[in-house]
């Protein structure tokens, strides 16, 4: 049995589109508090190459990690909402 025989399909769009929505959210926040942190957006701190300029310190490198996370996920997820909303125009 397939979920769509459970669920129907317009409910299980309209599931996934809130939860990515919620995430996007989450990762434009994370975006928004490095930003401030940092002064500048991840180009520029990439550019600047900041977590070499600061030792390589795991504060630093832990933000990298996870503020390069938000933006690949900001990204990601506006395409993906993207797309099922153009599906949701052709319907």
């Amino acid at each position: 049995m397939k979920l769509v025989d459970i669920i129907p399909e317009k409910e299980l769009k309209e599931a996934v589109l809130r939860e990515y929505e919620r995430r996007l959210v989450l990762y434009r926040m994370t975006d928004e508090r490095f930003k401030k942190k940092y002064g500048m957006n991840f180009t520029e701190f990439e550019k600047k190459n900041l977590v070499k300029e600061k030792g390589f310190s795991w504060e630093v490198e832990k933000d990298a990690m996870e503020w390069e996370h938000a933006v690949e996920g900001i990204e990601s997820l506006q395409e993906k909402i993207n797309k099922i909303k153009k599906t949701d125009d052709k319907n």
